[in-house]
């Protein structure tokens, strides 16, 4: 066995690059420990992160509520399977239908089970509710989507790289033009049964849409009896300054899928939410997961919710989000050609002759700030919800500095 206590950062990239499959590219900082928004490195250089696990960690990194909820549900009961009912399951069912307005929940693991959820649901609402001709369902979803990786999912992405070399892919998606109304309107049919919509698009390079898009879009899906499915497994739960980023527009999605934040960071936990018209056509055997719905998962769970209520995180998201976004439009930099985003998801698209956004994110890293690039040319800000002034004041110091000398 290695004695990890002399291991230095390049000793585990090493390690890492040797034995663990190359599907990422993350920057070289290897990484410890973290509390709140502070993370650190194996030689415990400190780090403010800017990125939450791709919003995962919108509680702040290792919560003590949500670890004192995980520990001691971890000694009663980890796992019992969907085969038999737990204690927990009902309580986290009751306050994320409560604090959302739906009627229930179903509960998975991952970001895109959600989705590959929601997309057995919508299909089977429309072959026994709408009356669409078998196997002949369509779904609606927009260029620049990112909603997993799984074949179904990657078969109706427009990114070249996530399709290539994983082909064929399941039929029944129509690409669309994501925040053209017009193209949505023209892409309905009588077998339409689902619009699959992020309110706002994060790996795509936090692109909001026109505004007024998503209040239009509800009324096309009512109008046509067409489910609206919003994908807020990355704006959900407070990122964006609202517990729903679809409530920006006051819009209330048929179907809304969840995760990341959902658990705080501390444990893969997924779920859809709908009413009973929709997710009704679920019967015993028609879908489940050994894991989805667990006792530990579902305790964790409730606290990650009750710590956004109880410490204000949607509000503090909202206020530190503006302010954030104002401060970022006022740095003189020839680099940016736009800042854009909502909350505390926030998108700085650099013009081409910037050389790319890796670079800068590499040079913040050097700064003791973490963020990712995300197409190219977006270095994508999104710091766990817990953040006050004084540290987005230290942060975006940094900021300032990488745009404007590098």
């Amino acid at each position: 066995m290695l004695n990890t206590q002399k291991m230095t950062s390049q000793d585990y990239i090493a390690l890492e690059d040797r034995y663990n499959a190359r599907n990422y590219k993350p920057l070289n900082v290897v990484l410890s420990h973290g509390a709140g928004i502070w993370v650190w490195d194996v030689e415990n250089n400190r780090y403010l992160d800017f990125l939450s696990a791709y919003s995962a960690v919108n509680q702040g990194h290792a919560h003590p509520r949500i670890l004192q909820a995980m520990t001691e549900q971890a000694k009663r009961l980890p796992l019992t399977s969907r085969a038999f009912r737990n204690d927990q399951l009902p309580l986290l069912a009751r306050d994320l239908c409560e604090m959302t307005g739906y009627d229930k929940m179903l509960p998975m693991n991952s970001g895109a089970e959600a989705v590959e959820t929601a997309i057995k649901m919508v299909r089977k609402w429309g072959y026994t509710v709408k009356g669409v001709p078998e196997n002949q369902a369509e779904i609606i979803v927009c260029t620049g989507n990112f909603a997993g990786r799984t074949t179904t999912i990657i078969g109706f992405s427009d990114e070249a790289q996530y399709q290539h070399g994983f082909g064929p892919f399941t039929p029944g998606f129509k690409l669309v033009d994501y925040g053209d109304i017009d193209a949505l309107a023209a892409a309905i049919t009588p077998n339409t049964v689902g619009f699959l919509v992020e309110p706002i698009q994060g790996e795509g390079g936090v692109v909001v849409p026109p505004a007024g898009y998503l209040k239009r879009a509800r009324e096309l899906c009512t109008e046509h009896n067409v489910l609206l499915i919003t994908d807020e497994v990355q704006t959900g739960l407070g990122r964006t300054g609202k517990l729903l980023a679809a409530q920006w527009e006051d819009v209330r999605a048929d179907v809304v899928t969840l995760g990341k934040a959902l658990s705080g960071g501390f444990y893969p936990v997924s779920a859809v939410l709908a009413d009973d018209a929709v997710i009704g056509v679920f019967n015993p055997g028609d879908h489940g997961s050994t894991f989805g719905g667990n006792p530990l998962a579902a305790a964790i769970a409730r606290e990650a919710l009750a710590v956004i209520v109880d410490e204000g995180l949607i509000a503090n998201a909202a206020a530190q989000g503006a302010y954030l976004i104002e401060r970022l439009n006022q740095i003189d930099s020839p680099y940016i050609k736009e800042v854009r985003g909502r909350g505390l998801l926030i998108g700085v698209d650099l013009h081409d002759n910037a050389g790319g956004a890796r670079r800068f994110c590499e040079a913040l890293q050097r700064e003791g700030l973490l963020c990712k690039e995300t197409h190219a040319t977006v270095i994508r800000f999104a710091p766990p919800l817990v953040i006050g002034r004084e540290d987005l004041d230290w942060a975006l110091e940094r900021i300032e500095k990488v745009l404007t000398t590098l």
